[in-house]
């Protein structure tokens, strides 16, 4: 095999980027002549493009803003109104997230990257604790999108996805798996590297979360693992409670330091996902919604004034599905679309919601549901510089209900996932609060608790999708997961 061996930095590896909308995975492969570059590269290369989508406020990519109902817009109403076909959303976060299904089509993403990565690294001489660790951290984040993907869509093409290489192109047809499925081979998965960590050595040194270390890949593992446990919840309750027990003996997130993101995206090309949507294009398409801001205020909200600017003495939300005048509505501060804002995929705050919860349900998890719920809001309120005096007052008057614990934890974790479209999504499918109400203009039938399969999908994998489809219960937005049983 024909290898290039590239030896860039962070700085160089942007010039890959090749789109406008910053796809930095993209690499030529002659079949004839396969090329391979490092792996911590590949590596690196997948990391961004995680963070790129998941936390992107691109119309075109990410609506999961629109999915909870926490932004506005201003000059188009179609994305809060759930068109996802004039706009190839569903398509373009599988494309991005996996890439094609077979590399027969030229579609480069987060699983291919890690595939290349796990391929290359065998051939690159390293010691057995580095590359072990190494590998370890390659299975955390394709564990991390793979989940993404069951959570966006239900079942999908796993078992026999990616197993194409440019060498050997397969077909574009293959199976698509049971969600459940997937969801415990993943913690499977979890488990596995975990158990190759050695927290004495380091792992990548391309690495732009942790920097390659290893005590903190280790508590992102339980923390995910914890994450999808509790997912996991009212679909089997005595698996999720050993799985969050097990996970959180391990040990999980301690503080925000520990956050599975960037504490501070750098400048330029890889500076904050949210920056170059909403400030660096040029445009004002979006503001906060009334739907957010009104509940807020009526809990007189101290992250408000972190958040969003004034109107007029007020804190004012656009409208949610309809038109807004950009000028006429608060903004969103520098914390939330500054250049070199922070950004998380897992975070403190996320588990120690998820811990009120799991103690909610009778697990075990180390404090009361009653605790937790203060240190919750604490952990979000810290996150944005708020002091613990001002986050105990607001407890003291927004008091956790044990008889509704769904509604309390609900509707706070929703508020603390501001900005974080995907895990505040996930925590409003599973507790049922807050409860939106679809648009009077949406053109689906419902707010969306799913997203539908790739339109691709139906043209180069029709049997399988179709198939898919059927068994969910059809490809609609109002399909629940097969962990959203109520």
């Amino acid at each position: 095999m024909k290898k290039l061996f590239l030896i860039i930095g962070l700085a160089s590896l942007t010039l890959t980027f090749t789109s406008c909308e910053r796809d930095i995975t993209s690499l030529n492969e002659d079949p004839k002549h396969p090329t391979e570059v490092p792996s911590g590269v590949l590596f690196a290369s997948a990391e961004h493009a995680l963070l790129d989508q998941v936390l992107s406020a691109n119309v075109n990519r990410n609506i999961t803003r629109f999915f909870t109902q926490q932004w506005s817009e201003t000059t188009y109403t179609d994305e809060t109104n759930y068109d996802m076909v004039t706009r190839p959303i569903p398509r373009n976060h599988y494309n991005r997230m996996m890439a094609s299904a077979s590399a027969t089509i030229n579609s480069p993403g987060v699983l291919s990257a890690l595939r290349d990565a796990r391929r290359f690294l065998d051939s690159e001489g390293v010691d057995a604790v580095t590359k072990n660790n190494n590998i370890a951290m390659i299975e955390l984040v394709n564990v991390y999108a793979w989940a993404n993907l069951v959570d966006t869509y239900g079942d999908i093409p796993y078992f026999g996805a990616l197993k194409a290489t440019a060498e050997n192109p397969g077909s574009a047809e293959i199976p698509y798996d049971d969600a459940k499925a997937i969801y415990l081979d993943l913690i499977k998965r979890i488990d596995a590297a975990v158990a190759m960590i050695n927290t004495t050595g380091s792992g990548y040194s391309n690495d732009l979360i942790y920097k390659g270390d290893m005590s903190k890949w280790k508590k992102m593992g339980n923390s995910l693992k914890f994450r999808m446990a509790v997912t996991l919840a009212d679909s089997d309750p005595a698996l999720a409670k050993t799985y969050a027990e097990a996970a959180y003996t391990a040990g999980l997130f301690t503080d925000k330091l520990d956050n599975f993101g960037l504490q501070t995206f750098p400048s330029g090309l890889l500076s904050n996902p949210v920056y170059q949507d909403v400030i660096q294009s040029g445009r004002n398409d979006f503001v906060p919604s009334d739907i957010l801001v009104d509940f807020m205020n009526t809990t007189s909200d101290p992250r408000r004034a972190t958040w969003f600017t004034q109107v007029a003495g007020a804190y004012v939300g656009g409208v949610y599905g309809d038109q807004n005048v950009f000028s006429s509505y608060s903004h969103f501060t520098n914390v939330i679309s500054g250049e070199n804002a922070q950004g998380f995929l897992l975070d403190f705050s996320e588990i120690q919601f998820l811990r009120t919860e799991a103690a909610a349900r009778g697990f075990s998890v180390g404090d009361t549901a009653a605790n937790l719920y203060s240190a919750a809001i604490k952990a979000s309120m810290a996150e944005y510089n708020i002091n613990d005096a001002t986050a105990t007052a607001f407890i003291a008057a927004n008091p956790y209900n044990a008889v509704n614990w769904k509604k309390s934890i609900g509707e706070q974790a929703w508020v603390a996932m501001f900005n974080k479209g995907f895990q505040a999504w996930n925590f409003a499918r599973r507790l049922d609060f807050p409860v939106f109400q679809n648009p009077g203009g949406s053109v689906v039938e419902s707010v969306p608790v799913r997203m539908r399969y790739s339109d691709q999908e139906y043209l180069l994998n029709a049997k399988n999708v179709n198939a898919a489809a059927s068994k969910i219960g059809g490809d609609k937005v109002s399909t629940k997961l097969f962990w959203d049983k109520f």
